[in-house]
């Protein structure tokens, strides 16, 4: 178990829900007023072949956000051709893949922000045997959960919460993100109906932005910020 570590670790209630996305924006947010930042993706599934080798492009939008202060090979040294859960992948190429190597791949200069994102939703399986909550638990980081903004996520988002708190880790955010353009469902406003049920948890919500570069953040992660900063979450 790592406990000396500062940063957060970024998980989902599902794949595809813009964790990636959510994490380069929050990194950039971090690094402009003035934090080292150095990032993780221990693992990658679903990588793109290019010239023999397989590019991990989360890992590699994560490090590019930080400034690119390590080497790829640093930031995700684990990487699978299949999409899908890192553990079947692996299992798919005769791979070996252990929480405690993700775990010391995680390893940084303790100076360091370290921001680490897990692969698929908190309970996706990660390695062998494991899930995403044990390597969040191994890191004793607090947990950011993002989430897509659509009907049915509070229920995910609540059950998600209830993991997080089971291992005893602390949630420092839930964010709701708009993963595609258009009306949301009449009605609905999940983050209102969170924060009744969340009370002590900012509930953010980031609307559709076409440009994945784009870094704005709501005004109710600003005193998540300055924990990170600080190193108190």
């Amino acid at each position: 178990m790592m406990t000396d570590l500062k940063g957060c670790f970024i998980t989902g209630t599902d794949t595809g829900v813009g964790k990636t996305h959510f994490a380069a924006a929050l990194i950039r947010n971090l690094r402009r007023q003035g934090a080292a930042v150095r990032v993780r993706k221990p693992v990658e599934s679903g990588c793109r072949l290019q010239a023999g080798r397989l590019v991990p492009e989360d890992a590699s939008l994560l490090n590019q956000a930080a400034g690119n202060p390590e080497d790829l090979d640093l930031v995700c040294p684990y990487r699978l051709a299949a999409a899908l859960s890192p553990e079947r992948a692996a299992r798919l190429e005769n791979l070996s893949l252990s929480l405690q190597a993700l775990v010391s791949a995680c390893h940084t200069d303790k100076e360091a922000l370290l921001v680490v994102e897990g692969a698929g939703g908190f309970y996706s399986p990660i390695a062998e045997g494991c899930l995403n909550a044990d390597l969040a638990q191994a890191l004793r980081l607090p947990v950011i959960l993002v989430a897509a903004d659509r009907l049915g996520v509070i229920n995910q988002v609540l059950l998600a919460t209830e993991a997080v708190r089971n291992r005893k880790l602390t949630l420092a955010a839930v964010v709701l993100n708009q993963t595609a353009p258009g009306p949301a469902t009449k009605g609905m406003n999940n983050a209102e109906d969170l924060k009744n049920w969340l009370k002590d948890v900012p509930v953010a919500q980031i609307p559709f932005e076409k440009d994945s570069s784009a870094d704005r953040l709501p005004a109710i992660l600003e005193p998540v910020l300055k924990s990170l900063l600080s190193g108190r979450t």
